[in-house]
């Protein structure tokens, strides 16, 4: 199954703490659950155009939510934390807003 890089990289995730990793080069996205590190390494590669060192992956669990008496959950999925060679330039999007 060969997925355009658009469609494996879902979004970024933005909290606090993977905008502290940043610093160190780490950048944290939400990603499509059936893809691997090696194809989550291209993708990102390709579309930032940059270098990646490694890539640690996380599957998540939906959370619990409630409604009155109506109980659902929010879908599982998988976040991506990506770590960029030292010699690599930054992923752009994220600069900005590192205020």
């Amino acid at each position: 199954m060969m997925l355009n890089p658009h469609d494996i990289i879902i979004k970024p995730i933005v909290t606090e703490k993977s905008m502290s990793d940043m610093e160190e080069g780490k950048y944290t996205f939400k990603v499509d659950r059936r893809i691997n590190k090696s194809e989550i390494k291209k993708a990102i590669e390709n579309v930032f155009g940059v270098k990646v060192e490694k890539v640690n992956t996380m599957n998540m669990q939906g959370k619990l939510k409630r409604q009155g008496a109506h109980e659902g959950r929010r879908p599982n999925w998988k976040k991506a934390i990506v770590t960029l060679k030292e010699d690599s330039k930054r992923i752009e999007f994220f600069e900005g807003m590192s205020n």
